[in-house]
């Protein structure tokens, strides 16, 4: 049985570099057994090489990884007991769905009897019970990336790593996608490392998350640590959207030029006729622009003093006719002053 006490991956100030690039630098990070761990970044911020150290698909240039305490930094692929899932699911054209999960069980000569009640058994996890004797070409996408899942699981790995696999499918399909992988995470209890640049994608499944901007990691936390709270303007730029103030446009507001984010959606957009709340911050402001979304409609407030705020409102009860007449009105903006998050500059 893991013990989990000992982190399942340990990053001790790695470091990759590739000449001058440095694609990791000084990474320390600690992922826990059993948990759905995210790394989310843009492209080139060293998510997918921290991934592919984990895997040993590439070495680090400083600093050691730990799997559950063991130190792997130099240990090849196959001596590492992790699997990888990738985005373009990588299955063998000419197998059958069931040998194509069964194929780490054949290379270690598992007898075909266990092998086979061992690929039901992922089927039924995976919910494609019946399936074993198609080909991958009869598959949808979805049900590809499926038996992708199963064949990296059948071998039970002490950490999956998973990169960027459902980037290839369509939102709806992801969105579901999503929800099946947290639950198959969930059933088996091992611990999933996803590496991805959407971050809807790890807000949705992940326990924490990693923060990956330039080679470093900015901040790591549950999802709403990370959302709520972000610790650096990028960190709230990038994950959702936030509207970042400072200098004179932050001391009308809060008396102070230190840049704090307030998030679009926690901003209560009212009439300039009412009055102020005591407990709330405010701001007057004239509607700029109007954006209507179905679901929710975003305003673009000019804000007194000059500044835009994004302010977002679910569409409860309005029309499209509705909001679009708010262009050009006068508003009040308002939010509870522990919404904000004092995020630095």
């Amino acid at each position: 049985m893991t013990n989990t006490s000992t982190p399942a991956i340990h990053f001790d100030k790695v470091s990759r570099h590739f000449g001058e690039v440095k694609a990791v630098d000084n990474a320390d990070l600690e992922i826990r057994d059993g948990e759905f761990f995210s790394m989310l970044g843009p492209s080139g911020s060293g998510k997918t090489t921290c991934l592919r150290m984990i895997a040993g698909f590439d070495r680090p240039t400083y600093g050691n990884i730990y799997l559950y305490g063991q130190d792997v930094s130099d240990l090849p692929p196959y001596e590492r007991n992790v699997n990888t899932v990738f985005q373009d699911y990588a299955l063998f054209p000419h197998m059958n769905v069931g040998d194509n999960i069964a194929y780490g069980l054949m290379v270690k000569k598992v007898p075909k009897p266990e092998r086979m009640k061992r690929v039901d058994e992922m089927l039924d996890l995976v919910r494609l019970s019946g399936f074993a004797g198609r080909k991958p070409s009869q598959l949808s996408g979805g049900q590809r990336q499926r038996v992708a899942l199963a064949r990296a699981l059948i071998n039970h790995p002490k950490v999956l790593l998973l990169d960027e696999p459902l980037g290839a499918l369509d939102l709806k399909l992801r969105q579901q996608m999503q929800v099946e992988l947290k639950a198959i995470q969930q059933s088996v209890g091992i611990t999933f490392i996803f590496v991805t640049h959407d971050q809807e994608e790890a807000l949705t499944m992940s326990d924490r998350i990693a923060v990956f901007n330039e080679g470093k990691i900015i901040q790591v936390g549950t999802p709403s640590e990370i959302y709520e709270r972000p610790a650096s303007p990028f960190v709230a730029g990038f994950v959702g959207t936030s509207n970042l103030v400072s200098g004179e446009a932050a001391k009308r507001i809060t008396g102070a030029e230190n840049m704090f984010s307030i998030r679009p959606e926690k901003i209560h957009l009212g009439s300039v006729n009412g009055k102020p709340d005591t407990d709330m911050i405010s701001v007057d402001g004239v509607v700029r622009d109007v954006i209507y979304l179905g679901l929710f409609t975003r305003y673009l407030v000019e804000i007194e003093g000059g500044g835009d705020l994004v302010v977002v409102e679910q569409n409860l009860k309005t029309t499209s006719m509705d909001v679009l007449s708010a262009k050009g009105q006068k508003v009040r903006l308002s939010w509870h002053k522990d919404h904000i998050s004092h995020v630095g500059g």
